[in-house]
């Protein structure tokens, strides 16, 4: 019998759904492990990898199957995802709080799932078994709670409290919320936050209805919006992290997408420190702001004439 053939057995008697007992579940799964043809389960081993120069390249190299460069997502989601869920692999083992949308993100074969396939065709295979499943009902809980230690928390005004995903995008926006807001639009109010896992983490709908912004198309939206409802003015934000800041074709298209909207518009750039503004400073569309976490208590202005306000 062949490797494919037995990873396909070991994955239906770890209880994964005929959906991931497929052939590319079955080659992940190799990876993985690190088993080659000629190689005895029992020789299995963790070591993370990323999809495509990781677990694609030693599909490739090993076993000469070879899969689109688009198959990435097709194995992260359809088959990694699930293998997470199911407590066969980690997520991220080697640096926990990396950012959902990393280039670094990696995979590692689960502990209790890699002395289970160390078993498998031995006299221990199905103890072993019966070993991963009462355990993995406790791994998983843990891996949760692994997971939420790592969350960036932030606190709304009413004092309510958003778990936001780790990573240095969600620490800038939790800053603008707490930070920004707090010195340069007092009394202002959350009308839509997004979040790396979640892009509609908060949203007021009524409110949004309310100064005529679309509530059902989220994704036009920047990173925060905040409304300062004494002035009417809306805090259009944009997280940058990595691309992103309001440029003049952002602009425009937020121009476009708010034309309805009855409130004094106010572009801004939130940065995480000055070595991240500075690597962004050309693409930054005039009359805008720019706010840097490093330096809560300042803002810089692009706006030549006047300082931070709307221009109806």
């Amino acid at each position: 019998m062949s490797k494919i053939q037995e990873a396909r057995i070991i994955l239906r008697e770890l209880g994964l759904p005929d959906a991931q007992q497929n052939e590319i579940s079955g080659y992940t799964l190799l990876a993985l492990c690190n088993i080659k043809e000629n190689d005895k389960w029992s020789k299995s081993f963790r070591q993370s990898h990323g999809v495509s120069k990781g677990i694609m390249t030693f599909i490739s190299e090993n076993y000469k199957k070879e899969y689109a460069p688009n198959t990435r997502e097709t194995i992260r989601r359809q088959v990694l995802h699930q293998f997470v869920q199911a407590g066969i692999a980690d997520y991220n083992p080697d640096i926990p709080d990396l950012p959902v949308n990393s280039p670094l993100a990696h995979y590692a074969i689960s502990e209790i799932a890699l002395e289970t396939i160390k078993s498998f065709r031995t006299r221990n295979w199905k103890k072993a078994l019966e070993n991963f499943t009462f355990k993995i009902g406790v791994l998983k809980e843990k891996y949760s709670k692994n997971r939420n230690m790592s969350r960036v928390p932030l606190t709304l005004s009413d004092g309510r409290v958003l778990m936001l995903s780790p990573g240095k995008h969600n620490e800038v926006q939790a800053a603008v919320v707490e930070e920004f807001a707090s010195r340069f639009a007092q009394g202002s109010s959350l009308l839509y936050l997004g979040d790396t896992e979640n892009k509609v983490l908060y949203v007021d709908r009524e409110l949004l209805e309310r100064i005529g912004i679309p509530i059902s198309e989220h994704s036009k939206l920047p990173d925060i919006v905040i409304y300062e409802e004494a002035k009417n003015w809306l805090y259009l934000i944009e997280a940058v992290t990595s691309h992103g800041p309001m440029t003049p074709t952002r602009i425009v298209e937020l121009e476009t997408f708010l034309k309805n909207c009855i409130a004094g518009k106010i572009y801004i750039s939130a940065f995480p420190d000055f070595f991240e503004f500075k690597k962004h400073t050309t693409e930054i569309a005039w009359d805008t702001e720019v706010w840097i976490m490093e330096f809560p208590e300042h803002m810089i202005h692009f706006n030549g004439d006047r300082f931070i306000g709307p221009r109806w």
